[in-house]
């Protein structure tokens, strides 16, 4: 894309990002220059509303989902919606299902847990869903469900470790 080509929303949040951070980006057309500049804002709480701005504005989508990605695990379960709600639909999917599968993480990490657990429901689960749990809850039953039904050997071993 080239500088004439950036649209008004993105460069102006580009700005904006700029002055929260400190960070420059010399060109506003390299994605590059922009990931480096949305990594930094994703760092500052206060630059966050502004780095849902520039996703929002964001013409590649592929860097606008990957900012999002980077953000679902920083910000609250209740504002996770809208950072997937701010990209294109074509690449919305995948942050759809990271969104829900924290939930389930934080859940499980709380105690809250899920109502029917057993082997069908980790099924569901994506490999880094069942990783991260294997990594970070405790709760004997759940890990005992992943080392005996886990989708990968990886995972499997990873929750017989975490047994103990």
């Amino acid at each position: 894309m080239a500088d004439a080509d950036v649209p008004c929303a993105l460069r102006d949040a580009v700005q904006r990002l700029e002055a929260l951070t400190g960070a420059a980006v010399l060109d506003v057309a390299d994605g590059h220059a922009r990931w480096e500049l949305y990594r930094a804002a994703l760092a500052s709480d206060a630059a966050l509303p502004v780095l849902l701005a520039a996703v929002v504005a964001e013409t590649d989508a592929a860097l606008a989902s990957g900012v999002v990605g980077e953000a679902l695990e920083r910000v609250p379960r209740t504002e996770r919606e809208a950072w997937v709600q701010a990209l294109a639909p074509s690449v919305r999917a995948f942050s759809a299902r990271r969104a829900h599968e924290l939930g389930t993480l934080e859940d499980l990490r709380s105690g809250a847990g899920v109502r029917e657990f057993g082997p069908e429901l980790v099924d569901g689960w994506s490999d880094w869903l069942q990783l991260r749990i294997a990594a970070e809850v405790s709760d004997p039953s759940v890990l005992r469900v992943l080392a005996g039904s886990g989708r990968t050997k990886r995972i499997r071993r990873a929750a017989s470790v975490a047994l103990g």
